[in-house]
């Protein structure tokens, strides 16, 4: 199977197909006439006298050195090298192709001025498992991800390494492995290749998909709290969040309602409760899940725009018969959406803490026994589980400070503002792992909560979920060895089981 990619229209539900996948991807047929057009402009004007950046002069503050005619192809191959100064780990490989697709989708809009030979080695490599080893670390954001995009280039001349179906080697034996051969550069495609913000943006993505599971699971293992604790539904009544106005809000509310619908639970204490409201934490779910669900939509709404832009620098304008220096490579919009969505998922887990933390606490659950065990003191039951979520939050919180307003000049103050956006979508890979683990501790807690409330029953849909997490992990009768618990309810928040159990809207899992 073989994604087809049309430049400029590609959604972010294809693209997660892909990464999902590992599928093959290439550019439409109807993308190619562009493509060739750009690079005939750019043949046609690097033999010229006139000075274009990236075609017959240096790059950064180099801008102003001219180079001769028969050095442009030398220039494109030593600026690759020269850029290839990434460190840290490498880039997973999904991402990594990820990257390679969106790289595709800026070239195909015919406005980077490569030839057809390049974008086919791309579509070649990703057909033929060849993926560049990309460290992870050494972009700031702008000129594009410099860095991060020269390691991919310089596999595409043989130079650094690469995985072939899944093994490490060097870049030429993994060319070679795959019946693919080294490539010459001609003018500006060295430069077309490595700016953008390609990294940025696949890593970005990735933390958006992420987010939109853990929101999903938050939504299960919310409702899962709510009845442990014999929490009131007046709060999720639909006309108090139409009130407001707010679409996450209402979405959120409307599908807690839905899952709770039927539970004995509620039932036993809807009428005489001397409760009069339920902690913040309980009764303000829709608010703060929600108003964090609008925050990754609208991060959606920036990224599918990226995904499909051209964010290299030249742009060669083919209508104009021009090649034209601006600033699309810088990846403010993209530094932006993954600030929005680190707070989101910073703020998803503080409130999901505040839950595990009520349904540990005997003066607050409203009779469960202390840290969730029938036996409390001889047992510890889930009080160090509790423990481990209020490190992982105070984590998150940090992690959720913005990196776009962290600017710093670069290349002898030619590229003064940049955007820091690689790591700020970077970290997201490292707050989802956190938040997992905190919503999978409160799968834990609530099923064990609803455990205590026998024999009255929890709605079918939590029924449901609750056998889900049942298959791995058993009721809490003592104190046992928990990180195989704790592992497999993290497992099963990050891979979606739990919410796959039941029925959730589609806005709500951040679908299509």
């Amino acid at each position: 199977m073989t994604a087809i990619l049309y430049p400029g229209a590609v959604t972010l539900s294809q693209l997660r197909t892909i990464w999902n996948t590992g599928v093959a991807a290439v550019l439409a047929t109807e993308a190619h006439t562009g493509i060739k057009a750009a690079a005939e402009l750019v043949a046609q004007l690097a033999n010229g006298d006139e000075p274009i950046y990236g075609v017959n002069t240096g790059f950064g503050k180099l801008a102003t050195v001219k180079i001769a005619t028969e050095n442009t192809a030398l220039l494109q191959h030593n600026l690759i090298l020269s850029h290839c100064c990434g460190v840290g780990e490498a880039l997973d490989i999904p991402t990594a192709r990820l990257m390679m697709v969106l790289k595709l989708l800026s070239l195909g809009r015919g406005a980077s001025g490569v030839s057809m030979k390049t974008v086919r080695l791309i579509e070649d490599m990703l057909a033929r498992d060849v993926v560049p080893v990309i460290p992870s670390q050494g972009s700031v954001g702008a000129s594009g991800d410099l860095a991060p995009l020269a390691h991919m280039a310089g596999a595409m001349l043989g130079e650094g390494e690469a995985f072939w179906r899944d093994t490490r080697m060097s870049a030429s034996a993994a060319l070679e492995k795959a019946g693919l051969r080294p490539i010459i550069l001609g003018p500006k495609e060295g430069l077309a290749l490595i700016n953008g913000t390609q990294f940025s943006t696949a890593c970005a993505l990735v933390g958006l998909w992420g987010a939109f599971t853990n929101i999903a699971g938050s939504v299960v293992t919310s409702c899962l709290s709510t009845d442990a604790i014999m929490g009131s539904t007046a709060p999720l009544r639909d006309a108090i969040h139409t009130l407001r106005g707010h679409p996450g809000q209402i979405a959120v509310a409307r599908a807690q309602r839905a899952l709770l619908d039927g539970s004995e639970i509620r039932e036993s204490h809807r009428v005489g409760d001397t409760r009069v409201q339920d902690p913040y934490c309980i009764r303000c779910q829709p608010q703060v899940t929600g108003a964090a669900l609008d925050l990754l939509h609208a991060a959606h709404r920036t990224l599918e725009i990226e995904a499909n832009a051209v964010t290299d620098n030249p742009l060669v304008l083919v209508d104009d018969g021009v090649i034209v220096s601006g600033g699309n490579f810088h990846a403010e919009p993209v530094g932006f959406a993954a600030d929005q969505i680190a707070l989101a998922l910073s703020e998803i887990g503080a409130i999901a803490q505040r839950r595990v933390a009520l349904m540990v606490d005997p003066s607050l659950s409203f009779d469960l026994p202390p840290f969730l065990t029938p036996q409390p003191g001889l047992n510890s039951g889930l009080m160090i589980a509790e423990v481990t979520t209020a490190a992982l939050m105070s984590e998150n919180k940090h992690l959720a400070n913005p990196c776009t307003t962290d600017s710093t000049p670069t290349s002898a103050n030619q590229e003064d503002h940049v955007s820091m956006a690689a790591h700020a979508a970077r970290r997201l890979l490292r707050m989802n792992q956190n938040l997992n683990v905190i919503l999978g501790v409160e799968a834990i807690c609530g099923a064990q909560g609803i455990h205590f409330r026998a024999p009255l029953k929890t709605s079918k849909a939590l029924q449901d979920a609750i056998a889900v997490l049942r298959r791995s992990i058993p009721v809490l009768n003592e104190d046992r060895y928990m990180k195989p618990d704790m592992d497999a309810a993290t497992g099963l928040i990050a891979s979606g089981a739990l919410t796959d159990a039941v029925d959730l809207p589609d806005f709500v899992r951040g679908a299509g």
